[in-house]
């Protein structure tokens, strides 16, 4: 029997096949959080918006102030430049490591303040028997714990990276 070792050409193909599945990945993944935030932040601009934050918010005690400081749309428009904002973070966020740990830990808290609604509104569909039916409220509000998971994942890359700068800065001096 013959047995070789080392890298093979074969275990060199399949290594580059993974490291662009890799980059593919996580390409799809800051997109799914980038369009999401900017789509939804310019929506924010819109009377259709203003009024269906309106439930949501005044439903959540924690956020219901908002509405006595900004009012209504003026409330709308915050979140609106705020998700814009971090959206731009983002989509810089391979090319900057501040703007990797800034973005990733502002939609980070987005997304935990919209799944925090969970707890104050009614997010079970009554009709169907209650959990684990979804109503339209928790099916909107559902898949943030997946962009929270997103966002997560670019602050934490975003500090390791900061991490590893400051790590080679003290080596080289």
């Amino acid at each position: 029997m013959h047995h070789t070792t080392g890298v093979t050409k074969s275990n060199m193909n399949n290594v580059s096949r993974l490291s662009q599945l890799e980059k593919f990945s996580r390409a799809v993944a800051l997109t799914g959080a980038i369009l999401p935030l900017f789509l939804i932040g310019i929506l924010k601009f819109t009377a259709i918006e203003v009024a269906a934050l309106k439930p949501l918010i005044s439903g959540t005690p924690w956020l219901a102030w908002l509405y006595l400081v900004f009012g209504e749309a003026g409330t709308s428009y915050l979140l609106g430049m705020v998700e814009i904002l971090i959206a731009a973070l983002l989509i810089a966020s391979p090319w900057s490591i501040r703007a990797a740990i800034a973005g990733g830990f502002l939609a980070a808290l987005t997304f935990l303040t919209t799944i925090s609604m969970m707890f104050a509104l009614p997010i079970w569909e009554a009709g169907s028997g209650g959990f684990p039916w979804l109503n339209f409220v928790g099916t909107f509000l559902i898949k943030d714990i997946a962009l929270l998971g997103v966002s997560l994942v670019i602050l934490t890359e975003g500090l390791q990276r900061l991490h590893e700068a400051n790590y080679h800065a003290q080596g080289s001096k």
